[in-house]
């Protein structure tokens, strides 16, 4: 019998290219760094590049070593192309051809680093290529080093070949002077040596003293050295790309901040109840309460996250959700107040509490519900508790415990105030990691739903919390993302400069709910 067939394996790298494709493109500014980069460095390589030419000139190198004393050896034996190409490159050989050129010999330093020097394999060929800044002098370069290493090379010859006829002429001289007091007898072979030492200085001094010939002279070249600027501009466009993608990996494989779904579900270990969208927001306008006021993307959010919240929960209704955030900074009174108002919206009796005492309060924020609107026969709110008028969505008690100093709802082992079990409790507190206190209402709610702040929040808080939340014994129902509204920030600034101040929208419609809540929405009526 067979097992079955893993297809993990096959249809998930797809989907880890995905992944790893969206990680890269998360840093789009760090490509686009580096493709400027690129483009910048293929421009300055193309300007400089650009206007530059290179010439060449030839020279056979003729057999120099020891040309006087050589017996049956091969030519290409009597020549170190090696050696002759060092010459070539010496200083002595830019000095003459500085002069060559009409420029002074301190300038052989400098021209000589437009010289290169080459020679073709199995060949008594030395190639000088030469570049300038125009095509004329560019051959005028080339045509001077060659034409100097020819010179330098016939003088060194010539010194050799006045070296060798010194040595021959005082032979002669001792010879001439060992014939005078030589016998007859000796005198014969006295003279066959002068005559020997005679031939050998008349073979020196006709010796071919030159040191090669010019087989290619270097012309002006038509068009610049190297590829053209179309090809420096897309070779730096390639490069800048390529760097732009090793930056965008390095910095996403070191950033360890949560940027998405999938990262904060994998650390949490629970399930990602929702993702707020981003939406501007002005400085000037009070966007705390969404749900019941004005529409959009995150007021539907809250709507949704509530009724996941009335499913999941692990008693009847939403019970008492603890709201919290790993660190200051998120959206924590945005999503306790809106989830308040979107439970009300559902039919549940809500009660707000703020247990962030590091805050103002909720109810100096919010806009409260005028005495004369209540329903008669209503209850009342709890003590020290306010009315909030969640618009189309009713109205719930907020307990405000923030701004005054003293903990909300009176301590921590008591954080909601008597009343009906069948109340929802949504509790705002301080920041987990920043505050114990936070720790001791998740022991008392019936679970905990954690805001985290997409793009500034990092794992390691994520894995702190969990632990926490877990040793303390309080029941995570999951997490809701932020991705913030830095868009807004900009139209603000905008606005700001143009001088326009934000315009009130139209009012949100109210929302109708499922056929099944209308017995709800009568009750709360």
């Amino acid at each position: 019998m067979t097992g079955p067939i893993d297809l993990h394996d096959r249809y998930d790298e797809p989907d880890q290219l995905r992944d790893q494709l969206r990680r890269l493109l998360r840093h789009r500014a760090v490509i686009a760094l580096g493709i400027v980069l690129g483009l910048l460095g293929g421009a300055a390589l193309a300007f400089l590049r650009a206007h530059t030419y290179t010439s060449a000139s030839e020279v056979l190198v003729r057999s120099t070593a020891d040309p006087f004393g050589t017996v049956n050896v091969a030519a290409d034996n009597q020549v170190s192309m090696g050696t002759e190409q060092q010459v070539a490159a010496s200083a002595a050989v830019a000095a003459r051809a500085a002069r060559l050129l009409g420029q002074a010999d301190g300038t052989a330093g400098a021209l000589g680093s437009g010289l290169r020097i080459t020679n073709p394999a199995k060949s008594q060929v030395l190639r000088f290529e030469f570049t300038a800044r125009t095509p004329r002098r560019a051959a005028r370069g080339a045509n001077a080093f060659a034409e100097a290493y020819l010179a330098d090379r016939k003088a060194r010859n010539e010194a050799a070949v006045q070296r060798a006829g010194r040595s021959v002429q005082q032979q002669i001289a001792l010879v001439q002077a060992k014939a005078k007091t030589a016998d007859d007898t000796d005198g014969k072979a006295v003279q066959s040596e002068l005559d020997t030492l005679h031939r050998r200085l008349v073979e020196i001094n006709s010796r071919d003293t030159d040191g090669g010939d010019v087989v290619r002279r270097g012309e002006a070249p038509g068009r610049p050295a190297g590829p053209g600027r179309p090809v420096l501009l897309g070779l730096g466009l390639a490069s800048g790309l390529a760097l732009g993608l090793l930056l965008a990996w390095l910095r996403s494989a070191l950033d360890t901040r949560v940027r998405s779904a999938d990262e904060a579900r994998a650390v949490l270990r629970t399930p990602v109840l929702g993702l707020l969208p981003r939406e501007p927001r002005d400085p000037g306008e009070d966007t705390l309460l969404r749900v019941g006021h004005r529409g959009g993307d995150r007021a539907e959010t809250y709507r949704a996250l509530a009724y996941r919240l009335r499913r999941t929960a692990p008693t009847a209704g939403a019970g008492r959700i603890l709201v919290v955030a790993p660190r200051r900074g998120a959206a924590t009174e945005e999503a306790a107040v809106n989830l308040a108002a979107a439970l009300t919206e559902c039919g549940d009796d809500v009660l707000l509490v703020d247990a962030d005492p590091g805050t103002p309060a909720l109810t100096a924020r919010l806009p409260l519900l005028p005495d004369a609107a209540r329903t008669p026969g209503q209850p009342a709110p709890p003590e020290g508790s306010r009315l909030i008028d969640a618009g189309t969505a009713g109205h719930f008690a907020c307990h405000a415990g923030g701004g005054t100093g003293a903990p909300a709802a009176g301590s921590a082992a008591h954080p909601v105030p008597p009343g009906p079990a069948s109340r929802t409790a949504v509790v705002l507190a301080r920041p987990l990691l920043e505050h114990a206190g936070a720790l001791a209402l998740a022991q008392r709610v019936d679970g905990v739903l954690l805001v985290v702040d997409l793009g500034t929040t990092r794992r390691d808080d994520l894995k702190r919390v969990h632990e926490l939340i877990d040793c303390s014994g309080g029941t995570l129902l999951g997490a809701v993302l932020d991705a913030g509204g830095r868009r807004g920030r900009l139209r603000a600034a905008l606005r700001r400069r143009t001088g326009s101040g934000p315009q009130a929208g139209p009012a949100a419609p109210a929302v109708e709910l499922p056929a099944q809540d209308e017995t709800l929405t009568a009750s709360r009526r």
